[in-house]
């Protein structure tokens, strides 16, 4: 279900700077990853959602070969450019890079787009780790697709995004956020493995809520150790002998570890265990089975803080705050890049209550920063609201 205040207000802004209604409309989510963090740019498993907080785009086809973005939420800022020119990189409006990357790799395949009038809107928070830019990237790219009768599977769209993302804004993000944003399902979670891109879906037990917590940390991924990390993962890989850390196995991590960093060995232990955790959460989500859902989270968690070290303070506080609420009846992590943004926690609808109490009384005490609560639910992927 697509919020319909945000559907309104774009296409009120379409009217308004467009003099008519879109021909189409779109809406991609963003999405909480529940476990394996850093696994997806290392050919591991993750086990993300879709949320239910979306970026819509209303699009207009135009006659020439104009490019002309409203972003709705950046005060009706406009971008323009052209597709028979280069697509240059907006060193003055970074949100304009997302949506020139990915026509720019619509382009590069060849697809047969011409111009567009485009206005955005969306609600999934910015800078807190539930892929505003994937869900940007996706629907921008569903929307221009589905305008020119282009069939792109769900695959195809997620690595359209992964590729802008990569190659021209200059993360190096697995593709994870693009393709849970793509394919998510209702009421489910989904195991992606990130090798060959297969999918699990995973149905969350009744009575489980989702709650994520903004801790108001801001953190910006690409100006982040971000790229770092898998520089570090990658020289582990190479160490092991191995095109991936997915392919090392917790036997061999510790065999053959002489010579290795203990720093880049510490990165390694988190992804290759991390790993082994996505698959044992399947189970305990299979099995209704809390208490070993909430030691897998945990665990994560504290692998995230010692050894990949990407979380802080304020973070770790909003972990051990949720953790101690739950008291082993749920589980709570860091979700996201690091370094700030959201954690997420697997609530009894019973104890929703005692856990938002507690974070409440405790957290701005220790530092002074407000959480921002999301209540969210699985959600379908992308998919055209009115064509």
């Amino acid at each position: 279900m697509v919020n319909t205040e945000l559907l309104t207000n774009v296409v009120d802004g379409f009217k308004q700077h467009f003099g008519g209604l879109p021909q189409i409309l779109v809406q991609a989510p963003g999405r909480v990853n529940l476990i394996g963090e850093h696994t997806d740019y290392n050919g591991g498993f993750v086990l993300p959602c879709a949320i239910n907080y979306q970026t819509c785009v209303g699009l207009g086809k135009r006659n020439d070969t104009k490019i002309k973005v409203i972003a709705l939420d950046f005060h009706a800022q406009t971008d323009t450019f052209d597709l028979t020119q280069p697509i240059q990189f907006n060193d003055n409006r970074m949100w304009t890079n997302y949506i020139r990357g990915v026509v720019d790799q619509l382009t590069k395949r060849d697809f047969d787009i011409g111009g567009c009038d485009i206005v955005i809107s969306g609600n999934v928070p910015q800078g807190a780790g539930l892929s505003s830019s994937a869900s940007l990237e996706v629907a921008i790219a569903k929307a221009i697709t589905e305008a020119h009768g282009i069939d792109v599977p769900a695959l195809a769209l997620a690595q359209i995004g992964q590729d802008a993302e990569n190659q021209f804004v200059g993360c190096a993000c697995g593709i994870m956020d693009q393709l849970i944003s793509a394919s998510g399902i209702e009421d489910h979670a989904v195991m992606i493995d990130c090798q060959n891109f297969s999918t699990l879906p995973v149905r969350l037990p009744d009575g489980l809520d989702i709650m994520i917590f903004n801790s108001n940390v801001q953190r910006g991924l690409v100006d982040s150790e971000y790229n770092l990390r898998r520089q570090q993962c990658e020289t582990a890989a190479t160490h092991y002998q191995a095109k991936l850390l997915r392919e090392v196995s917790v036997q061999q991590l510790h065999a053959e570890r002489d010579d290795l960093s203990l720093l880049d060995f510490n990165r390694a232990r988190h992804v290759v265990e991390e790993n082994e955790r996505v698959l044992q959460m399947i189970d305990a989500l299979k099995g209704s089975e809390l208490k070993t859902l909430s030691r897998l989270m945990r665990e994560s968690h504290l692998s995230m803080k010692s050894l990949f070290e990407i979380t802080v303070p304020a973070i770790d506080l909003l972990v051990d705050t949720i953790d101690n609420a739950l008291a082993g009846e749920g589980g709570v992590r860091m979700t996201g890049g690091g370094f700030g943004g959201c954690v997420v926690a697997l609530v009894p609808s019973d104890k929703i209550d005692s856990v938002s109490k507690a974070v409440s009384n405790q957290y701005f005490s220790g530092t002074g920063l407000k959480e921002t609560l999301y209540k969210a639910r699985p959600t379908n992927g992308a998919s055209v609201i009115l064509q």
